[in-house]
């Protein structure tokens, strides 16, 4: 998954949820001498780095003497935090939505869906998620493989390391792609994005080395040329965060004019991404909330009448709302926007839609 300012929304990368402080002590230092000698002498530093974590020397070698810094790089990462104006404000959800739920996302994921139904329908049996979730983030992420990033990698993350905004986390970032040239995966395709998420799953290195799969049974897990490892990955970090079978991730209602807000609000704050978080009620079951007047819009999708659920109204009192799933909230560990997680559920029910 990519950084991307959308409409005022910081969306953070698969594997960035960690803070600097879930990193070896290693990684958590402030480089004193970054100043001082520049990006040149900061090389020494992810030489150190790297040869404590065992990378090996001839990649080691191959890689960081010909790094330079991409002032590109650094102009995109200063240019993400912060929002415009009154930061309190919430933009509409529908331009999002007409933007990654297109009808050409659609109609491409419907016929890449039949081309390989048996694969997906053998990845969610593996992993229990839903194929149409796992094409519409493939979808969402690199227009099923069409853009998946052009940033050399080794060079984007040590740019951002020694740029310093969040330096502990980009430099366990960098050992990681070090660690994949170690494993085999040439340097020429390590391409991604500028915040180094890279691959048909756009996962950052370190999520790589944890979890991708070999979906095509050749031994390997190749997210970059293989869209079956890429899908099965996505996959395995759905269900390895928490995937629900057969729960289905959410529904669109109705919101009566008389609801009480103040009584549904969530008292919990969130360890992350507390913004988006705040934008959720408190879990109450499907029949809690049909006494309440919340009514489905287009059926149940088979959630339930005792599913857990909590409400979001992406556009306030008098438009369409959500009723969202534990599910959902694991589509927010791939990306922690509410809009994004909404594009996604949404897409992936018109891909599957027959």
């Amino acid at each position: 998954m990519k950084w991307s300012r959308v409409l005022g929304y910081v969306c953070v990368a698969v594997g960035a949820q960690a803070s600097a402080q879930s990193y070896p002590s290693a990684y958590q230092s402030t480089y004193a001498g970054a100043s001082s000698t520049g990006f040149d002498g900061y090389k020494a530093r992810l030489t150190q780095l790297a040869r404590s974590a065992g990378v090996g020397e001839a990649t080691i070698a191959a890689v960081i003497p010909g790094l330079a810094l991409n002032s590109r790089v650094v102009q995109l990462d200063r240019g993400q935090p912060g929002q415009v104006g009154n930061p309190n404000a919430t933009p509409p959800f529908a331009p999002y939505r007409r933007a990654h739920v297109s009808q050409d996302l659609i109609d491409r994921g419907r016929a890449l869906y039949s081309a390989i139904y048996p694969q997906m329908q053998a990845i969610s049996a593996d992993t229990g998620v839903d194929p149409g979730v796992m094409l519409a983030i493939f979808g969402h992420e690199t227009s099923y493989g069409r853009i998946t990033g052009s940033f050399d990698l080794p060079q984007a993350l040590a740019t951002l390391a020694y740029d310093g905004r969040r330096r502990g986390f980009f430099e366990a970032e960098f050992v990681a792609a070090l660690k994949l040239i170690d494993r085999g995966v040439p340097r020429y395709q390590l391409k991604g994005s500028w915040a180094g998420a890279t691959g048909y799953p756009q996962f950052m290195p370190s999520t790589i080395l944890r979890i991708a799969r070999d979906g095509d049974g050749d031994g390997r897990a190749n997210v970059w040329t293989s869209r079956s490892d890429g899908l099965a990955s996505i996959g395995a970090y759905l269900a390895n965060a928490g995937w629900k079978r057969g729960v289905h991730w959410g529904i669109a209602v109705s919101v009566p004019d008389r609801l009480n807000r103040y009584a549904i609000k969530s008292r919990v704050v969130a360890p992350r991404c507390p913004q988006v978080y705040a934008r959720h009620s408190r879990w109450l079951t499907l029949r809690e909330w049909r006494a309440l007047g919340i009514a489905p819009l287009y059926g149940t999708k088979g959630i339930r009448e005792d599913e857990q659920l909590s409400l979001l109204e992406p556009d306030g009192p008098g438009a369409t709302a959500y009723l969202l799933s534990h599910n959902y909230r694991v589509i927010l560990d791939y990306n922690c926007s509410n809009f994004y997680a909404l594009s996604v559920g949404l897409l992936a029910d018109l891909i599957e839609r027959r």
